[in-house]
């Protein structure tokens, strides 16, 4: 006999079906056995009545929660349920895995443990429906943005994360001993994404591991990330790569609503509202304008960037004033761009960058690069950089290299916002930050 899914349960009416699942809860009554089993589709009631099977009913007496049985049954109607107006008549049970009793922690359990807590136990806390949720949303999200890069053309690399010289700066590096050298974990793939530029492949996206040993227990930070990356040649500017980044992501909310809409309602109790074409666009220089006439600044350390908080004031005016959960951040000072990021011709203090921010969260990074070799010497020279261990890199613009640019695309902080999470550890399937290497 197959596996029946409980959300298939409907279709089995008076069928014998097996179901395959956990034990979420237990009654035990004088007469009767109530047993509720779950899987990732559903809970279902499975019920016993105790003279029937004196030997079945010894066997769900002894049962514990979030054991791993097989039952089998036979599927009746009862409008009296309210998971799905069926429930199972149990015949026949095997306890594939009993849990051991008392559980370390109660994934729904009133009120529950703290994150850190849960995050020891994270294969049981990943039992709850609502974190279930967040990866369906995750794999609905990937699909759809493949299906947008594959209509236009991309191809998908991978790039070694391992690398002999700093991917972004020199600070917040992963070092290692790589057989009596130095070698460094990748921050991004960026310098491999843009050699495939000068490799003629055009259009490439990544979705991969990046890492950064930042010391910071925020909750917008971990120290090993899911990045996705996307680099285009033949741009115009950094224009053209956010008209791509705000359509790509309204297929990509789009998808989500159509497929989990609902459910992310009822269990999150949060809109994914696809947004918008074009997404609203402001100068760094008129945001910190902006922001100045609301009564902030940027602390000293920020000048020329946006703090967290900056950012989500900026969003709050966004949404009054646009109806928009979306804000593109362009123009970035130089100061506080990469070396490799184009500048303006007319304003060379100003680079061809931006940020993108979602519900006042910053999710994207993305410029056109800068892909004239002389220039790109000079300003790395320029920003104190030296240029032996950068001389691999700066060769791919030696023999001609197309106008590109991209961004990268943080996968959990997307998730984080569109799902109204309060931390990016709840939206990363096993997070990892400075004080936590296990499990």
């Amino acid at each position: 006999m197959k596996r029946t899914l409980i959300h298939d349960l409907k279709q089995s009416v008076g069928q014998e079906v097996r179901v395959q699942g956990w034990v979420q809860t237990l009654r035990d009554q004088k007469r009767m056995q109530f047993l509720v089993i779950r899987d990732q589709t559903g809970v279902v009631q499975v019920t016993l009545e105790k003279a029937q099977n004196p030997d079945l009913a010894s066997a769900l007496s002894a049962l514990t929660k979030e054991s791993a049985v097989c039952a089998v049954g036979r599927v009746v109607e009862n409008p009296q349920v309210k998971a799905g107006g069926v429930e199972v008549q149990l015949t026949g049970l095997r306890v594939e895995g009993l849990a051991t009793a008392p559980l370390p922690i109660d994934p729904f359990g009133t009120p529950g443990p703290s994150l850190d807590n849960r995050l020891d136990w994270r294969f049981l806390d990943l039992r709850r429906p609502e974190n279930l949720l967040i990866f369906k949303v995750q794999t609905t999200a990937e699909m759809a943005m493949r299906r947008v890069w594959l209509s236009e053309g991309f191809l998908e690399i991978h790039s070694p994360k391992l690398m002999g010289s700093p991917s972004e700066s020199g600070a917040e590096l992963f070092e290692l001993e790589y057989f009596g050298k130095k070698a460094y974990l990748a921050q991004s793939p960026q310098f491999y994404k843009q050699m495939a530029m000068a490799a003629g492949l055009d259009r490439v996206f990544e979705v991969a591991p990046a890492f950064r040993a930042d010391p910071s227990f925020t909750a917008r930070h971990t120290t090993e990330f899911t990045s996705v990356d996307v680099e285009m040649a033949w741009i115009e500017s950094h224009e053209d790569l956010m008209a791509f980044e705000e359509r790509w992501l309204q297929s990509v909310l789009k998808a989500v609503r159509e497929r989990h809409g609902e459910e992310i309602r009822e269990r999150l109790g949060v809109e994914v509202r696809p947004p918008d074409l074009p997404f609203p666009r402001i100068s760094m220089k008129d945001a910190i304008s902006l922001l100045s006439r609301k009564g902030y600044a940027p602390p000293p350390d920020r000048q020329g960037d946006l703090d967290p908080q900056g950012e989500r004031l900026l969003a709050q005016h966004v949404a009054g004033a646009f109806g928009h959960e979306f804000v593109f951040v362009t123009d970035y000072p130089a100061t506080v761009r990469p070396f490799y990021h184009t500048r303006r011709e007319a304003d060379p203090a100003t680079t061809k960058s931006f940020d993108l921010l979602y519900k006042g969260l910053e999710i994207t990074t993305g410029a056109q690069r800068e892909h004239r070799y002389d220039t790109l010497v000079s300003q790395a020279i320029e920003k104190g950089l030296s240029l032996e261990p950068l001389q691999f890199y700066l060769n791919f613009f030696k023999y001609g290299c197309p106008p590109h640019g991209g961004f990268g695309f943080g996968l959990a902080r997307l998730l984080m916002a569109m799902l109204g999470r309060g931390n990016l550890r709840e939206t990363t399937f096993l997070p990892r930050s400075p004080n936590r290497l296990h499990p």
